[in-house]
């Protein structure tokens, strides 16, 4: 059954470039990343594991782990990350997911037969802190990630769960967000003390609480 948003992330043990893994530990209180591969050496993931090692401090500073996962196995794995700390001129610190028998990708739905029998689909799921799968993202295999997507989702998802307030399209950390419908239009100045612009009585706008 295709895991959803909200649902708990499954736990799982696997071996990984860094060693043993278990993934709730490997996580602990921090909002984690895990993203699929269809396999080692393929050149448009080389990129993206690049792309994600050069985000490093990125992901620190909103307190997230990544993690990758491709159904080839660890020694391959360490091969495969020599070349990308070669062609992409970074360093891969984070760990990648041996997953041989493919248990993993069952598990996340990572395998859609109708692209690939055997070979995960370029799936994304960031995990809270409290385990829930908070977004889901699946890519075809020809089309690289928007890493500064999943930044900007990061940044959205952390607000929202601690303020009443929804991001807009195309919002950016450090813009203006929608107070959300439930709150009422008198209770607004208590909660957000630095303003709000009513452009209808559903569309309430005020400036980033938490900066």
């Amino acid at each position: 059954m295709a895991l959803r948003l909200g649902d708990t992330a499954p736990n799982f043990t696997a071996k990984s470039s860094i060693g043993n893994i278990d993934l709730y530990e490997f996580l602990g209180d921090s909002w984690g990343v895990l993203f699929s591969h269809p396999a080692d050496f393929t050149p448009v993931c080389t990129t993206e594991l690049g792309k994600t090692a050069k985000l490093a401090n990125e992901f620190i500073a909103r307190n997230t782990k990544v993690l990758a996962l491709s159904v080839d196995g660890v020694d391959s794995h360490h091969e495969w990350i020599k070349d990308i700390n070669e062609t992409q001129n970074t360093q891969v610190n984070f760990p990648i997911i041996a997953d041989e028998d493919r248990s993993i990708a069952e598990l996340y739905d990572m395998i859609h037969p109708n692209a690939s029998a055997t070979l995960t689909v370029r799936s994304l799921f960031i995990i809270a802190p409290d385990k829930t799968i908070k977004l889901i993202i699946t890519y075809p295999a020809s089309t690289g990630r928007n890493f500064q997507e999943i930044l900007r989702v990061l940044d959205s998802l952390q607000l929202t769960a601690k303020y009443s307030v929804a991001t807009p399209a195309d919002w950016n950390h450090g813009e203006d967000v929608v107070v959300i419908p439930s709150i009422k239009t008198e209770d607004i100045p208590a909660k957000f003390p630095k303003g709000f612009e009513e452009i209808k009585p559903y569309l309430r706008l005020t400036p980033q609480p938490n900066i």
